[in-house]
C-alpha cells in the first residue's frame, strides 16, 4: 500500500513538473514575441530625432500659451 502511494506521489510530482515546464516555456515564448513586437514598433514608428523635434514644437507652443495666460492674468 505504501509503495503504491509513493508511486502515485512520484507520478503526480512528475506530471506537475512537466506541466510547469511547459507553461514556463510558453510564457517565455510569449514574452520573447512581445519583446520583438515592442522593438519593431520602436524602430518603425518614430526615431529619437523626430521625437525630439516634435517635443520641441510642443514645448514652444506651451511656452506661447503660458505667456498668453500670464498676460491675461496681469491685465
Amino acid at each position: 500500500m505504501v509503495e503504491a502511494g509513493i508511486t502515485v506521489g512520484v507520478a503526480v510530482v512528475g506530471v506537475l513538473s512537466a506541466v510547469s515546464t511547459r507553461l514556463h516555456n510558453r510564457i517565455h515564448e510569449l514574452d520573447r514575441r512581445v519583446d520583438n513586437v515592442e522593438l519593431r514598433i520602436a524602430e518603425n514608428y518614430i526615431s529619437k530625432q523626430e521625437f525630439s523635434i516634435s517635443l520641441e514644437r510642443v514645448e514652444s507652443h506651451m511656452i506661447r500659451i503660458e505667456n498668453k495666460l500670464d498676460k491675461l492674468i496681469q491685465s
